[in-house]
């Protein structure tokens, strides 16, 4: 069995990272962009996971890390999503040149 180098978990997250950097400031969607601050999110974790079995001293605290990230983008895609419900149920609308201002 072989393992995995840790040159191929970096260049997923690269490209992981990218694609949700490249949707985040393109996209006019704001379902999108939230989306892909999640999957930028998820490739900062594949990188403290990876450095984390694969570091100089392997322990547990890129995952242990990893675990409040991945807490936090739950709640930030919570609140977003919340924002983002009542934002619509005002404006009919969830593209984001739309929210220019934040009077009706």
């Amino acid at each position: 069995m072989t393992t995995t180098p840790l040159s191929l978990y970096l260049l997923l997250a690269l490209v992981l990272f990218s694609i949700g950097m490249y949707g985040a400031l393109t996209k006019r969607n704001t379902v999108i962009v939230l989306i892909c601050i999640e999957l930028m999110l998820n490739a900062a974790n594949l990188n403290f996971i990876a450095f984390s079995k694969y570091g100089p001293i392997p322990s547990l605290q890129g995952q242990v890390f990893s675990l409040f990230t991945m807490t936090i983008a739950a709640a930030e895609a919570a609140v977003g999503l919340a924002i983002l419900i009542a934002i619509y149920r005002r404006r009919k609308t969830v593209q984001i040149n739309d929210y220019e201002t934040m009077k009706h």
